[in-house]
């Protein structure tokens, strides 16, 4: 299990209606968006981040109470700032006294609960205040050990939406509860914040996609990322790429959607997180072509990074339908063009890769490696996933 942030806006959109709350938020991804112009004008706004980072308000990456012309100011400020992801909502006025704070975790017993009457921005000076439980979950029923002051119903129903769309945790900062009849629609829903279990994506009908994944980066698009979101508008393939550190010494060329969550998550539980260079995977059976593209434009990051140690993950799990030996062709081809580079910086690479025409494709990359002196490691799925990245790691 890969626990994995998803935006606040998928997050509310599902909660919202399994709750059955009305939710008039939008997601916009620039200031020319044309769903701002279908705004209420007499109306005013709050936009915010949706890059799955916490701390905003603090960090000036919200705006609140804001007319539609200054709307578009603050996503433009932030745009320069280097982020693509807004959410907009309508602004709702409150006191202080209003905000309360709420996080659920799944647990191997059940759910962990703290509830918070003093929420907001300073939750952290209100430690004391919060009130901790842990719901036992047993079959289907859970078992509420301990009352918090929520309206009836609220954790019960928020428990079914967690088991719904296999959310691992959930924090709602502030959740604004505005009367005091503690009513079930008696409350709004502010900031919200969302992990799932990326090996729940089988099970959600689509509820939440790859596309929703959210991991707090914050820079400038690099042209590589430019590039590779340009060749998969154009591609009935899938290529996502995020540069996590460009000074960083791992770099992970990955496949599936599923298995790139894993195998990068890994990278962060050897501890080793701070060296992992990009995020990023391929799927839907590319062509040589747009799998040459893909690399090529990786190993230009891996060539630019000034970290002294290097290493090259190729990985993923035993493809359905991609093409092995095709997208191995790909990755030799744009490896030969920098072969020289990569043997100056004595980068290894390291291979774990299953699926049709399987065999041909791992000798032919094997061969060209050790043909190369780049060879670190190469193992077909006989090899757990996940045994790849610690062998690679301990080579660094």
């Amino acid at each position: 299990m890969a626990r994995v942030k998803i935006s606040e806006y998928k997050a509310k959109v599902l909660l919202h209606k399994f709750l059955g709350l009305p939710y008039s938020g939008i997601s916009v991804q620039n200031s020319d968006d044309p769903q701002i112009s279908k705004l209420d004008p007499t109306k005013k706004y709050v936009v915010k981040v949706d890059e799955g980072i916490k701390k905003r308000f603090k960090q000036n990456l919200m705006a609140v109470n804001k007319n539609m012309p200054e709307l578009k100011q603050e996503i433009a400020r932030l745009q320069s700032l280097g982020y693509n992801s807004f959410i907009i909502e309508d602004f709702i006025e409150y006191s202080p006294q209003e905000e309360k704070y709420l996080s659920i975790e799944r647990v191997r017993e059940g759910f962990a609960v703290i509830y918070s009457s003093l929420g907001g921005v300073n939750i952290e000076e209100n430690e004391e205040d919060a009130k901790r439980m842990l719901i036992k979950t047993k079959g289907e029923e859970s078992i509420v050990e301990q009352d918090l002051s929520l309206p009836n119903g609220t954790i019960e129903k928020v428990l079914e939406c967690m088991n719904k769309y296999y959310f691992s945790f959930l924090e709602i900062n502030p959740l604004v509860i505005q009367s005091s009849e503690l009513r079930f629609n008696s409350y709004n829903i502010l900031d919200f914040a969302v992990e799932v279990d990326s090996a729940g994506k089988f099970f959600v009908d689509s509820a939440w996609q790859d596309g929703d994944f959210r991991y707090g980066v914050v820079s400038q698009k690099t042209q590589e990322e430019l590039n590779i979101e340009e060749l998969s508008a154009k591609s009935q393939a899938s290529f996502k790429f995020v540069v996590i550190n460009p000074n960083g010494s791992i770099f992970m060329l990955l496949s599936g959607g599923g298995a790139s969550i894993v195998l990068a998550d890994e990278v962060a539980n050897l501890g080793f997180g701070k060296e992992l260079a990009n995020y990023g995977e391929y799927s839907g059976n590319p062509n040589e072509e747009e799998t040459y593209l893909y690399t090529k434009n990786l190993l230009s990051l891996l060539i630019k990074s000034s970290s002294l140690r290097k290493i090259l993950i190729l990985a993923g799990g035993v493809a359905n339908f991609t093409d092995i030996r095709i997208t191995f062709r790909g990755i030799i081809h744009a490896l030969d063009e920098v072969k020289d580079e990569l043997l100056k910086q004595n980068v290894k690479v390291y291979v774990r890769r299953g699926g049709p025409n399987q065999d041909e494709g791992l000798k032919m990359i094997e061969e060209y490696l050790s043909q190369n002196n780049l060879l670190g490691q190469v193992e077909g799925p006989e090899m757990v996933l996940t045994d790849i990245v610690k062998i690679a790691v301990s080579n660094l």
